[in-house]
């Protein structure tokens, strides 16, 4: 097993080598989107502390999970058709662009729950 890093800047280092571009841009993203989150480690992957959870994210072998708190991902499914999602989860690929204005708008998604909670952030279509 692994030791846990003690922040964010070692958990980069010490991803896999493909990946870390990709995890320097996604942290830059996250930290201009919402700045004033506080940037934590959690579950031994780096963690963004808004009021509460707002993202974590994670490298593997093959690609790069955002993990976003439900129900951000079912809300704004047909813009993540792209890409592999689960219930609270979007799997970038290593290797590929990132979708910075997706990731912008899922975050600012997850920020408007945070501050309001119960409240939709999209409308579902019928």
């Amino acid at each position: 097993m692994r030791k846990a890093p003690k922040d964010v800047d070692a958990y980069i280092a010490g991803a896999p080598k493909d990946a870390r571009a990709q995890l320097v841009a996604l942290r830059k993203v996250i930290k201009d989107t919402a700045p004033e989150a506080e940037e934590r480690i959690s579950y031994s992957m780096p963690y963004y502390h808004y009021h509460g959870r707002l993202v974590y994210f994670a490298a593997f072998k093959n690609h790069i999970g955002l993990y976003i708190p439900s129900p951000i991902i079912e809300e704004h499914e047909d813009e993540l058709a792209d890409y592999e999602t689960s219930k609270g989860t979007v799997r970038f690929p290593i290797g590929k662009p990132l979708p910075v204005s997706l990731i912008k708008k899922v975050i600012k998604a997850r920020i408007q729950k945070i501050e309001n909670p119960g409240k939709r952030t999209k409308r579902p279509t019928s």
